[in-house]
């Protein structure tokens, strides 16, 4: 039995799957990070590590004999701590956190180094100047992977994957280790850094479980979604549809994001999906800062839905938007565009204009933003994406996804699991302890629970260029934010 540990930004999931790849047992236990202010969000590591080994405990105990563990987690959330005894020197910093602006755009103006606040460099560097004599300490750095490798091992394992490696700021993607100039530029030393592991194979023991089984499994959340549903070779892409919205999909080695971490021009990012036998295989991603976050404004401060299951009974009370078309930027806009000061915006609003066309124009708005990811990802990648596999809250939402299938011209598979994430983290663990032969096997086990056709006789190129029209409204609404670029 595989157990499989997946840290989100909210909540903590546990599940112990079987070698056929199915989830036996699920638990689950919120634990939200802390916003004392406006663009500060914070969590507690000893709190996080101490649920997390306590969730994992009762799982594994009621299953019986573990054969391995998948460790998978939100990406770039930092973390510092004393080696000896590891205690965290302060709280850690969640990727969503913004208090390192500043010290980003120095680095770009000063030393030609981008990299984005939600990244861990300027994290981990503001942890090292916020506690007196920190470097003169002897500690580790690392993002949740790490601290939450290390707490399973007892303190005996400081290691991270090439997934969550490569999306910290001091990658080089061309050696596949830690840049001794990036970690200079961020004033971070080497020696507080893990050790860089292929994101399958055995890698630490989990000493604080019943049986000391063996880690053989790590990765960053959206690349363990993207093997969770079977999108292991180019042309396949998945879309998670989560609080945000991320497409993750595997490219050549030709593809001009390949061996990159750099964002291309179409706005998305080269990555690694995953690292196997000392060979990593690359990826391109694409992002939109608010997905299903649009649906619980709808119901928690508008008012117009009771509840986010709601949203595709209101839809379906009117056959179109009548011409009303939402932009969903309440945090600005991500792929294409990079603009943080973009803001949300309604265009075609009548006297005319119902609950039911407001919440429909939602959803569609969410899935033209979809069909944005798909385009830019194209363009940037050099990939044609065949097939779309859905993911997430919003993909039980089936106005939405067959808006996602017409705005994409694309088939739109749903997975059947909303939990991607702790499917692909589980079936990598499968591979570590040799139940399948490789990830690419894997893919045999996707199964969808639908699929969706775009409507043959919906006029796409119209609607996407009414579409594009009205994100032109909404771009550098707030002009000293726009300007930022990382």
């Amino acid at each position: 039995m595989i157990l499989v540990i997946d840290i989100g930004t909210t909540s903590i999931r546990v599940a112990t799957m079987n070698v056929d790849g199915e989830i036996v047992d699920f638990r689950q236990q919120q634990q939200p990070p802390s916003t004392p202010f406006p663009g500060l969000v914070e969590f507690n590591p000893e709190s996080l590590s101490r649920s997390v080994i306590e969730l994992a405990t009762a799982a594994a105990t009621a299953a019986g004999a573990i054969t391995g563990v998948a460790v998978t987690t939100q990406r770039a959330s930092t973390v510092a701590w004393d080696r000896s005894t590891g205690e965290p020197i302060g709280l850690g910093l969640s990727w969503q956190d913004l208090r390192t602006v500043g010290e980003c755009m120095t680095a770009k103006s000063e030393h030609g180094v981008a990299v984005a606040p939600n990244q861990s460099a300027t994290k981990a560097q503001w942890l090292l100047n916020s506690v007196e004599n920190a470097r003169g300490l002897d500690l580790c750095i690392g993002t949740i992977d790490s601290w939450i490798v290390w707490a399973l091992s007892g303190g005996q394992s400081h290691v991270t994957d090439h997934t969550n490696a490569a999306v910290t700021g001091w990658y080089s993607p061309q050696s596949g280790d830690w840049d001794e100039r990036l970690c200079e530029v961020f004033d971070t030393p080497m020696s507080m850094l893990p050790t860089i592991v292929d994101s399958v194979g055995e890698c630490a023991i989990a000493h604080a479980l019943p049986g000391s089984p063996p880690i053989v499994a790590v990765i960053g959340d959206q690349q363990a979604s993207l093997v969770g549903q079977g999108c292991v070779s180019p042309g396949l892409a998945k879309i998670t549809f989560g609080t945000g919205g991320m497409l993750d999909t595997v490219i050549t080695e030709d593809s001009p994001l390949a061996n990159s971490t750099r964002r291309g021009d179409g706005g998305c990012f080269g990555i690694v999906a995953w690292a196997e036998a000392g060979q990593r295989v690359f990826g391109a991603e694409s992002i939109m800062l608010a997905a299903g976050s649009n649906i619980d404004w709808l119901r928690d401060d508008l008012g117009l839905l009771t509840a986010s299951a709601e949203s595709a009974d209101v839809a379906s009370q009117c056959e179109t938007t009548e011409g009303v078309l939402f932009v969903p930027a309440p945090l600005g806009i991500g792929t294409p565009h990079w603009d943080y000061g973009a803001r949300s915006t309604f265009v075609g609003l009548t006297r005319g204009t119902t609950r039911a066309h407001m919440v429909r124009a939602v959803l569609e708005g969410v899935a033209h933003r979809g069909a944005d990811l798909v385009d830019a990802v194209s363009t940037d990648a050099g990939v044609d994406v065949d097939v779309i596999r859905v993911d997430g809250g919003m993909s039980a939402n089936s106005i939405f996804v067959q808006a996602l299938a017409n705005f994409t011209g694309l088939n739109v598979e749903v997975s059947p699991h909303t939990e991607g994430t702790t499917i692909g983290a589980g079936r990598l663990a499968l591979v570590g302890t040799g139940e399948v032969a490789t990830v690419a096997d894997t893919a045999q086990m996707w199964n969808p629970s639908q699929v969706l056709h775009p409507d043959l006789s919906f006029d796409r190129a119209a609607a996407r260029t009414i579409w594009q029209k009205a994100t032109t409204r909404s771009l550098g609404w707030i002009p000293e934010l726009s300007s930022l670029d990382f």
